[in-house]
């Protein structure tokens, strides 16, 4: 009980002592004191920024990493519609030969 009645008007008068302390018309203290103005936020909001724009740059980096399946060559593909019949030999022999060359 003796602690809370000194506890309770310690708290009830820290506001009062801090605005007394800065002086009237005193911004410090308050979201844009310190000095800083409207850079402090922009600073912050730039610090953010970058710091998100990082983490989106690794992620799509990492994302990239990843091996895709290759596209068959065109001598694999010249044999794959020769063997389901879609060309007869001389057309196979005739597009070989272009391909060797």
């Amino acid at each position: 009980m003796k602690l809370k009645k000194l506890i309770l008007p310690s708290l009830a008068s820290l506001p009062a002592s801090m605005a007394q302390a800065d002086g009237p018309g005193s911004w410090t203290g308050h979201m844009w004191g310190g000095g800083y103005g409207f850079m402090g936020g922009f600073m912050m909001l730039l610090f953010w920024g970058a710091v998100i724009a990082l983490i989106v740059f690794l992620v799509v980096r990492m994302r990239g990493n990843e091996t895709r399946p290759s596209e068959p060559d065109a001598q694999e593909t010249l044999r794959r519609r020769y063997a389901n019949g879609e060309i007869n030999e001389e057309e196979y022999r005739r597009l070989k030969a272009t391909l060797d060359e």
